[in-house]
């Protein structure tokens, strides 16, 4: 893992109970200051600026570059990063989920055990929604995941 990756893991794992205010709004101090990390307001889905945001401040601590796109977009970080894609998930990576139609669903890596890739996400829930409310952890079939991007 490099230490970048280790670095953004470990700001993830503070951020994880962050809720929306109010609920079901993406909108709340903490999911807005994800949201300004990729310049947008209050109300756009966030598990993307919650990734590029965990990795910006690990950038920050390291005095290092941030090797990620500013978006708020998961499939645009995708095909915006095609040479940091990697095949076998480490911590730290970033999972990236295409759900069709555009729609996509991102998170930081914590462990992977055998099959079960388990995560640190934003803007989802205990359910697994992609439109969630909270920073929480959460556990997805390797085989569900579009792939995986190493900052």
């Amino acid at each position: 893992m490099s230490k970048l990756s280790e670095k953004t893991l470990q700001i993830a794992i503070t951020q994880i109970g962050v809720q929306e205010v109010p609920k079901n709004s993406n909108a709340g101090a903490d999911v807005e200051k994800y949201l300004k990390s990729v310049g947008l307001g209050k109300g756009y889905s966030w598990c993307m600026a919650f990734v590029y945001w965990c990795t910006v401040e690990a950038s920050k601590q390291l005095n290092t570059s941030n090797t990620l796109q500013k978006t708020g977009g998961v499939l645009a970080m995708w095909n915006a990063r095609p040479l940091l894609r990697v095949k076998v998930p480490q911590p730290g990576d970033i999972m990236i989920l295409d759900y069709g139609g555009g729609l996509g669903h991102t998170g930081i890596v914590e462990k992977v055990v055998g099959t079960k890739i388990h995560t640190i996400e934003g803007n989802t829930n205990d359910v697994g929604s992609r439109e969630g409310y909270e920073v929480c952890r959460r556990v997805r079939e390797l085989s569900k995941i579009k792939g995986f991007i190493r900052p």
